[in-house]
């Protein structure tokens, strides 16, 4: 049965997951290789402060976009519900509506820019001429945040019908169309900084165009543009409310990490190049799990909107099953190639013998990880923000209270305790928060 012609949430299988959760997987796997390329392309020019330029401006508007990933996450569980209630016409309105968001939100980030950028360069200050060439950066790329925001809208709307192969080629292109322009434009036409920005501007508005593309069934149907539907007044607070949640959530998480690196810096360079060099590890550790945590949302969000709790703990469970799998794996090769991936990351010796002291920390991080993923993806198919929301407060106390207990007494060591107490804790309360989620599916059957 083929679900994403047809809605309803159809057989749930072994197939049926890794065909959502292993594109995405591949889809991450190309992401640091972009930021690679972008860097050895600079890196021609011969001089440091280009180099320091594209990061520092690259890392500033991935905070700005950031902030707007709740759009993923909400669209995610809000039309995988509508597909498994067959309610089409609610589908096709959820992708105007995060169209609208995204494209809204990126003129206000346009808007923005010149406050945005002065706030940016007085948390993260550089040296004059690193600070002029990554201004020159992001001038050109801010007028791309109405693309690269609304992506997150179209990425999630598409995740939601397993349409995962669609993402796969979106990233595959952008990331492709990228390189390709560096080349030219950096080596080429000898553009400098500012070619790189020319060239992820031009992908980013070109990855909108392929999603668009991929999305093109629904905009031959009246329903996309029935403004009754997509200004529906309670459609509207809906959203709102599950992103503003998503949002309060996500800020609380990325405080943790934040907060980890700040209470790092302050142990020495020494300490605080081996904890970014291992937080690589966190990294490639998310990449592998998130395709199978958005196989969870589309899977679950489909048979909550169905009102189906034996397909919702299916596909919580075999997705989960997956989750586990690859995290031991993951857990396993950072075991067998842990000390030869930090000697390629870090030349410093003294840093290499830091990060090997605290690698062990990354072979428990794959399996503690893994119980969080997966119920965050749980929760956002469900629509269950509010959970999601008191759950991760109620980390983040715990995060807190753990490295002001262990940090004094074991230094990094006890930072590193605290990070994987935190994910350990969010895992067991929104654990405990699972059999209200069924209850609540159980309670409010769909009217399909």
């Amino acid at each position: 049965m083929d679900t994403r012609a047809s809605g309803g949430v159809g057989e749930i299988g072994h197939k049926r997951v890794l065909r959502i959760a292993l594109p995405i997987v591949i889809s991450n796997a190309t992401v640091p290789i972009l930021g690679a390329v972008d860097t050895g392309v600079v890196g021609q020019i011969g001089l440091a402060a280009p180099i320091g330029a594209v990061g520092l401006g690259a890392i500033v508007l991935s905070a700005f976009y950031w902030f707007f990933g709740f759009l993923r996450m909400g669209t995610v569980g809000l039309t995988a519900q509508a597909a498994g209630d067959n309610d089409h016409a609610e589908v096709t309105a959820l992708l105007t509506r995060g169209l609208l968001i995204g494209l809204g939100a990126g003129l206000v980030v346009i808007g923005l820019q010149i406050p945005l950028f002065s706030a940016a360069f007085l948390v993260s200050p550089a040296s004059p001429e690193v600070e002029t060439l990554a201004r020159q950066y992001m001038a050109i790329r801010i007028w791309s945040a109405p693309a690269a925001i609304a992506i997150y809208a179209i990425t999630g709307w598409l995740i939601a019908q397993e349409r995962t192969r669609a993402v796969l080629v979106i990233q595959l292109w952008m990331n492709g169309l990228n390189i390709a322009l560096d080349l030219w434009f950096v080596l080429g036409l000898d553009w400098g900084v500012q070619g790189v920005a020319v060239a992820t501007f031009l992908a980013e508005w070109g990855g909108l165009a392929v999603g668009l593309w991929f999305c093109r069934a629904a905009f031959q149907t009246p329903g996309w543009r029935n403004w009754v539907q997509v200004f529906s007044r309670a459609r509207w607070v809906r959203m709102i409310r599950l992103n503003t949640d998503i949002l309060l959530r996500s800020i609380m998480l990325e405080a943790i990490f934040l907060s980890f690196v700040f209470i790092g810096s302050d142990m020495g360079d020494v300490t605080l190049a081996a904890n970014q060099v291992l937080l690589q590890f966190l990294m490639i550790t998310a990449f592998g799990l998130d395709g199978f945590a958005f196989a969870a949302e589309a899977l679950v969000g489909r048979a909550v909107g169905a009102g189906r709790v034996a397909d919702l703990r299916r596909g919580a469970v075999l997705a989960s099953f997956w989750a586990f799998i690859v995290s031991f794996l993951i857990t396993f090769a950072f075991w067998l190639t842990g000390p030869q991936i930090i000697d390629l990351m870090a030349k410093a010796p003294e840093v290499q013998a830091s990060a090997r002291v605290f690698l062990p920390y990354m072979l428990l991080v794959p399996v503690l990880a893994c119980a969080a993923f997966m119920l965050d993806g749980i929760f956002i198919g469900a629509t269950r923000s509010r959970d999601m929301r008191n759950m991760m407060a109620l980390s983040f106390v715990v995060f807190v209270v753990a490295v002001l207990v262990l940090v004094p007494a074991f230094g990094n060591h006890g930072l590193w305790g605290a990070m994987l107490i935190s994910f350990v804790a969010r895992g067991v309360t929104l654990g405990l928060r699972y059999p209200a989620l069924e209850r609540a599916v159980q309670a409010a059957p769909a009217t399909a």
